[in-house]
């Protein structure tokens, strides 16, 4: 019978897992320790929140924008955007296209930023080269397929920032309805997006904004542009902030978590559980039942229960990505490859790790990149 931590439903074949006494996983008590740290959901973290937004508008007084939201369409982002209009900001939201967002994304964007009057930066990148990229991610093997997406994400934030002379940029995202991701093979940064495309890739990139480990330090330690998760210090609940999105603004739930956009909608039904024989949903089930937001037992017949993929966005992907069902096919049953066999700045940033400790506290980095980022994998230690 599978072994499960006795407080999530990671079990014992989840990378890098290490079981207490009491059946407690490592990762549960990660999710503790920053619960301390940011003191979330008391009164003590929204005190420390509130501190942070005066900060922002004190710095961004004599600027039209005081904040970049980054804004993606789905629950977190926009229930962010809503909330930062609430506390008195005045942010500017910012998109980036990779060109396989849904209609439904799509248009929740529309509808949350006309109605909140905020303006939204969109930086559109060449569908060809998106392609061109995500392919390589294929080809090569490796579980991180949508990885330049988040890439891109993090440089276009910081680039709007930048261009608007705006020195905050607040993220939606909450470790505690997240979870955190197993520290395993699932790795990425510029250097590996880079790597993979000059091996497999067939198109140049001229409009894919990569973060490079240059461009990272000149966004941190030059602009100084700090990075706030308000979710980190308040009681914040998913299922409450969609009910609310759809009674204010007509917003629209696209059917699952990741879901709002087509590839990462691939990656996590497709390319992970088929691919590698992996399911993502862990993450996010654990973090339900953490919560008190879902009963264990039910958490675990979920994942449990085999995805369905949708045959149509497996057909879609085939299609854009040019693949016959012969190529699909290999790339399927391929060899199955990870960060090490490539380059990346791995190393780099682990050398690096009482700078970034530093940038951490100072949130100019934020602290999952300090501890994801700045220590060696698990697997990866002697």
């Amino acid at each position: 019978m599978k072994k499960y931590c006795k407080r999530c439903i990671y079990d014992e074949n989840t990378p890098s897992i290490e079981f207490d006494k009491d059946g407690i996983c490592n990762y549960c008590k990660t999710i503790d320790n920053l619960h301390t740290q940011y003191k979330t959901g008391t009164p003590e973290g929204e005190k420390e929140l509130y501190r942070i937004l005066n900060e922002i508008k004190l710095a961004g007084q004599k600027r039209k924008y005081d904040c970049v939201v980054g804004i993606s369409g789905g629950t977190d982002s926009s229930y962010l955007l809503a909330r930062v209009v609430e506390w008195g900001l005045r942010p500017l939201a910012v998109l980036y296209d990779n060109t396989w967002n849904s209609s439904i994304a799509t248009e929740n964007i529309r509808k949350i930023t006309s109605q909140l009057k905020v303006d939204l930066f969109t930086y559109v990148v060449d569908n060809k080269e998106a392609d061109d990229i995500f392919r390589s991610f294929m080809y090569a093997g490796v579980p991180e397929l949508d990885s330049s997406t988040d890439i891109a994400i993090t440089e276009v934030l910081y680039m709007a920032a930048a261009k608007y002379k705006i020195k905050y940029i607040l993220e939606g995202h909450s470790f505690k309805t997240e979870g955190i991701a197993p520290l395993g093979n699932n790795y990425f940064d510029g250097k590996y997006v880079e790597s993979i495309h000059k091996k497999y890739g067939r198109q140049k990139l001229k409009t894919f904004p990569n973060l490079t480990f240059y461009r990272f330090m000149k966004w941190i330690l030059i602009k100084k542009i700090k990075k706030v998760r308000p979710f980190w210090y308040i009681d914040y609940s998913k299922a409450s902030a969609r009910e609310y999105l759809k009674l204010k603004f007509g917003w629209e739930y696209y059917g699952g978590h990741h879901l709002e956009n087509r590839m990462t909608a691939f990656l996590h039904t497709v390319w992970y559980p088929q691919r590698f024989n992996y399911d993502a949903r862990s993450w996010s089930l654990s973090a339900a039942v953490r919560s008190g937001h879902m009963d264990r037992i039910e958490a675990i017949k979920t994942f449990e229960t085999p995805i369905k993929p949708d045959q149509e966005l497996i057909i879609y992907t085939k299609k854009r990505l040019g693949l016959n069902d012969t190529e699909y096919g290999r790339i399927m049953n391929g060899e199955k490859r990870t960060h090490r066999d490539f380059k990346t700045y791995k190393k780099r940033f682990e050398r690096l790790r009482p700078l970034f400790k530093i940038l951490a506290d100072a949130n100019l980095v934020p602290m999952s990149f300090y501890l994801k980022y700045c220590f060696p994998l698990p697997s990866d230690r002697k």
